[in-house]
């Protein structure tokens, strides 16, 4: 896909990653770009036009979706996070809210702007995901579970869409300088780099990012060959 002369919608885009989307998609000659905040009083960026959008409820998603009818791109970048393992008191309800975010309002919005993608002509669908999705220590565990689970949705989207011509892209990477890491002291990617290697990717038409060099360690790792004092698949 084209970034020039698109019709753009970046989800949770008034800091960190989503702004980075916004600013990059404008320099890349983006017709309009939509940028979605719970407060639309947030967004500053100059150039965009705001939505209020909470990924997390309906009612805003299909105001959304009946408002920016001309969009060619869909951005799910909304999500959050919060430390903490399994076993902590408090992890059922943690695990709830954070997939309502990463996972179901991604299922939500990209359902809602599916069929707009489609009688503009395709377009593409571009999922923020992480290197989370295929490695869970405990330090973020409901986070990973829940990006596991979006890595998941992608796919499958990415299969029930074809017919229609609509691309989708999953973007995976490690540690970036956001408010969402402020309290991680580890090396971090600017989110300027991150956002500039994904939508270089969807423009040469991948399915998938690998935005950092961690990120493409892991996904090394995962289809390396196995040992073989472990068992062969038939």
């Amino acid at each position: 896909m084209k970034i020039e002369n698109s019709v753009a919608l970046v989800t949770g885009a008034n800091r960190g990653i989503g702004l980075a989307f916004a600013r990059d998609l404008l320099a890349r000659g983006a017709r309009k770009v939509y940028v979605g905040a719970r407060d639309p009083a947030t967004i500053t960026q100059a150039g965009v036009q705001a939505l209020r959008l909470d990924v997390n409820k309906p009612e805003d998603v299909a105001a959304a979706a009946a408002l920016a009818s001309d969009v060619t791109l869909v951005i799910n970048n909304a999500g959050i996070a919060q430390p903490g393992g399994f076993l902590a008191a408090d992890s059922e309800e943690i695990a709830r809210r954070i997939f309502e975010t990463n996972f179901f309002a991604v299922l939500r919005v990209s359902k809602a702007f599916a069929p707009i993608l489609k009688a503009n002509g395709g377009g593409a669908l571009l999922n923020v995901l992480s290197v989370a999705s295929w490695v869970n220590g405990g330090e973020l565990a409901a986070y990973s579970a829940s990006k596991s689970a979006a890595w998941s949705l992608t796919n499958a989207l990415r299969t029930e869409l074809s017919a229609q011509k609509t691309q989708v892209l999953g973007l995976h990477m490690a540690y970036v300088d956001t408010d969402l890491t402020r309290g991680f002291d580890v090396p971090k990617s600017s989110a300027e780099e991150i956002v500039a290697r994904a939508l270089d990717g969807l423009e040469a038409g991948l399915d998938e990012v690998l935005a950092d060099e961690l990120t493409q360690q892991v996904k090394r790792g995962m289809t390396a060959p196995r040992p073989s004092y472990l068992p062969q698949s038939a």
